[in-house]
């Protein structure tokens, strides 16, 4: 079963991401904060794609990328920003940071499932 590690400060965002992806048999795992996601991926294992929030307390989604790709396990692991932001210098940004696509919000199911499925490949 393919695993997507979802970070977002939205309770409703979350809850979203996870019905949608369950309903396609995919693992999810759900974090509220950078931090805490970190925190998780210290002990966790495989990780198929990542959908992270840009604008969240704590630690941004741009900050949270970073980190993310000084793990060796997940070096190369696809990262993608499910965010309101649409503006081209902060998808510059995530990219140089490290992200592998950008989705705007509101989303529609299919188009999240379509993108995840190609860098998944489920």
């Amino acid at each position: 079963m393919k695993t997507v590690f979802a970070v977002d400060d939205s309770p409703t965002a979350r809850a979203s991401i996870e019905y949608v992806l369950k309903k396609e048999n995919l693992k999810v795992e759900l974090s509220e904060d950078g931090i805490v996601a970190l925190e998780k991926l210290k002990s966790y294992g495989q990780v198929d794609v990542f959908l992270l929030d840009v604008n969240m307390p704590k630690m941004s989604g741009i900050e949270l990328i970073r980190e993310i790709r000084k793990i060796p396990q997940y070096k190369f692991t696809p990262i993608l920003f499910l965010t309101t932001e649409s503006q081209e210098s902060m998808k510059m940004e995530g990219k140089n940071a490290g992200a592998s696509g950008w989705i705007v919000k509101p989303y529609e199911p299919e188009q999240l499932l379509g993108i995840i499925n190609r860098f998944i490949g489920a």
